[in-house]
């Protein structure tokens, strides 16, 4: 047997396999954000530990003799979180989140240093964890002063299950502190936020070992000793693992809170001025890059709470026959932008409003504003380098056969849906925890589930929805203007 555990920001899941892949049962346990100050968002890194304890718990009771099986964990997480802590390992304050944005003056200064694009292959986001820490030196000196070890929030599951300082490569490339081409952490950008090598974890490959369950966490929950712990992903990387999207060419989109666009590359493709992410993935000797909206299905629940609708009246109001663009459009930056236009200050609009907008239209144009956003991130991807023939729909905003016509259609390309399974974090996260325990092949191991179905851009509208995408185009620097 092989667990899984995906540390993301609303709960910590926990996933059993078997040695054929086969889903045994799964877990979760829930967490909170603490919003302090308007942009703040923490985590408290002992939350994480009992979110866990609550997950696996439930899988000892339901699960008791396959859990005794397990052989090895894999590591999935949410990204950039700032975790410090003292020399004690213990926590000097709460994680800084991923979609924490009061470091914005520190990103734009470290960004105008060359040398972090150059050697990181990105832009250095708010989001990300140096300019957290260069925050915390500028407002927390006692803190920074006292900061032995930092870091990413799966890397400190990892400490309390194997007492180890470990990560890799995936997850390391949002920090802005890593060489992503070489794949090792960069003296020279950590010395640019007054840090060293030596307040870093080692680094491995996330289908390596790092580390093994500590004796009493094993005893517990009725494991042998032994159990390897590999070093696992980010959980972007992770979910790509889980929906085999590792080989040249492959790629999915994710219509979750926020919205991603992955693509697998077998080589570094680096191109920062369109804010693609550029990043190690979880396999040796291979890379991805994303391009990321802040707000895809977030966009239409914030749609929900102001109509007082679900989204799916919203969505079911549309039917599944897709509409040609109306007269309004959308622009779904409701907490900035990062594809492609790595602008934390920008906010959302409706633009062509008339008398005859009823709440329907409304909801088409929410849809299509997403749909655009994810359009940007794929041309921002083909500036890149990368050429996509097609594209594999995951997140809860694929149930929505309308959203997914709109996609397909916004992007002139098919969208194929997986057959019925759970291939997320928490899956591709166990699989890499079966390569570490067993050695077997990643590539072979990380396969893409079967087809189910294939939604074809309805060529009716590809120039219509081209039209309407070019006029949302010139909306941004409009909106831009008007709010500076």
């Amino acid at each position: 047997m092989y667990l899984g555990l995906d540390l993301g920001t609303s709960g910590v899941k926990a996933m059993l396999i078997d040695d054929e892949q086969r889903i045994i049962g799964s877990a979760s346990g829930a967490l909170d954000v603490s919003r302090p100050h308007p942009g703040w968002s923490e985590q408290d890194p002992a939350d994480w530990i009992r979110a866990t304890e609550q997950a696996l718990d439930a899988l000892k009771a339901a699960h008791p003799d396959a859990l005794a099986a397990v052989r090895g964990i894999g590591l999935s997480g949410q990204m950039h979180g700032a975790t410090l802590l003292d020399k004690h390992d213990a926590a000097l304050r709460p994680c800084i989140l991923w979609n924490d944005t009061r470091s914005f003056r520190q990103a734009a200064a470290l960004d105008s240093d060359p040398q972090f694009r150059a050697l990181t292959g990105n832009i250095v986001f708010p989001g990300f964890t140096a300019p957290k820490l260069a925050w915390v030196r500028e407002n927390e000196p006692e803190i920074f002063a006292e900061v032995r070890w930092i870091l990413l929030p799966k890397d400190y599951l990892r400490l309390w299950l194997t007492g180890e300082h470990m990560s890799e490569m995936s997850d390391s490339a949002g920090t802005s502190w890593l060489d992503t081409g070489k794949r090792k952490w960069s003296e020279s950008l950590l010395a640019a936020t007054q840090l060293d090598e030596r307040q870093m974890p080692d680094l491995v490959e996330g289908t390596d070992s790092a580390g093994t369950l500590c004796p009493e966490l094993a005893s517990r929950w009725g494991m042998g000793s032994g159990v390897v712990v590999a070093g696992g992903a980010g959980d972007n990387a992770a979910s790509a693992c889980g929906m085999g999207t590792v080989g040249e060419g492959q790629a999915f989109v994710s219509l979750g809170t926020s919205g991603v666009l992955f693509a697998a590359n077998a080589r570094y493709l680096p191109n920062p001025e369109s804010a693609v992410h550029a990043f190690c993935h979880a396999l040796p000797n291979t890379w991805h890059q994303m391009g990321v909206i802040l707000s895809a299905t977030d966009a239409l629940n914030w749609h929900s709470g102001v109509t007082g609708r679900s989204a799916g009246e919203l969505t079911g109001e549309l039917g599944d026959t897709l509409n040609s663009p109306g007269s309004v459009t959308f622009l779904p930056y409701l907490s900035g932008e990062r594809t492609p236009h790595n602008d934390a200050a920008i906010r959302g609009a409706f633009v062509g409003l008339g008398h005859e907008s009823s709440r329907a239209a409304l909801t088409q144009a929410v849809l299509e504003g997403v749909s655009f956003a994810i359009r940007d991130s794929l041309e921002a991807l083909r500036a890149a380098g990368t050429r996509l023939t097609r594209v594999t729909a995951i997140g809860g905003g694929s149930r929505s056969r309308y959203w997914l016509k709109s996609i397909a259609t916004a992007l002139d390309l098919p969208v194929d849906l997986p057959a019925d399974g759970d291939f997320g974090a928490a899956f591709g996260a166990a699989r890499l925890g079966l390569i570490a325990a067993t050695g077997a092949n990643p590539v072979a191991t990380c396969f893409a589930p079967a087809t189910a179905e294939t939604i074809a851009p309805e060529t009716s509208l590809v120039s219509a929805y081209e039209d309407a995408y070019q006029r949302y185009r010139r909306l941004y620097p409009a909106i831009k203007e008007a709010t500076l």
